[in-house]
């Protein structure tokens, strides 16, 4: 019992002391600065900064390009004309 009441406390201990990263994708969407910034570190150092960072960073990319984006619509080919009969 002891030592999973010690686990516990470590774990607790160590996910308060964790920095939460404030990044989000509606965050980088209205801070264009940092947006540039972390996609900067995502090219120089992928692996330190991490998958789920620069995910975010490539979806606000997206969503500032593209917008809410349209959904796609195809337009059906015309009918050809029948040719006139003699």
């Amino acid at each position: 019992m002891k030592i999973l009441l010690t686990t516990v406390a470590c774990t607790l201990l160590l996910a308060a002391c964790s920095k939460p990263n404030p990044d989000t994708v509606e965050s980088l969407l209205v801070n264009p600065d940092r947006l540039k910034e972390v996609r900067a570190q995502c090219k120089a150092d992928h692996a330190k900064i991490g998958d789920a960072l620069c995910n975010m960073a490539a979806e606000a990319t997206r969503r500032r390009f593209m917008g809410s984006g349209t959904p796609y619509t195809p337009v059906p080919p015309a009918a050809p004309a029948s040719a006139p009969k003699d």
